[in-house]
């Protein structure tokens, strides 16, 4: 009894699981890839005034990834800094407003990324 009664929850559980991943839909999320370094303080201005060999948000974002930091989009506008679960796609748009398509987490605040272009 005790085993059909956990196959018949781990059967309605598996159930109510894909019905909530179908009903997630991708959104677009709107800002510039940044890393978690500077989108904590909200810019770049902090990190290229101590670092004379950055010139803009670009080499400043690649470098700090570099140094361990982690791709994020920031949303100037709200001020939302938003993980990203691909840390390769961000690459090419580093330093760059963009949109980004994903569903977001909000327990982690994290976009499983689907796609990402630039802004227009």
């Amino acid at each position: 009894m005790k085993r059909l009664t956990l196959a018949i929850f781990g059967s309605l559980m598996l159930v109510l699981l894909s019905v909530g991943i179908s009903i997630a839909q991708d959104r677009t999320f709107n800002g510039e890839i940044m890393d978690s370094a500077c989108a904590k303080m909200g810019s770049h201005d902090g990190m290229m005034k101590s670092h004379a060999d950055i010139k803009d948000a670009k080499g400043c974002t690649l470098g700090c990834v570099k140094g361990g930091a982690k791709f994020v989009l920031y949303d100037a506008t709200s001020k939302t800094v938003y993980d990203l679960d691909d840390q390769q796609k961000p690459v090419q748009f580093a330093g760059q407003k963009v949109k980004v398509m994903g569903t977001v987490d909000k327990v982690t605040n994290t976009i499983h990324v689907t796609d990402i272009h630039g802004a227009s």
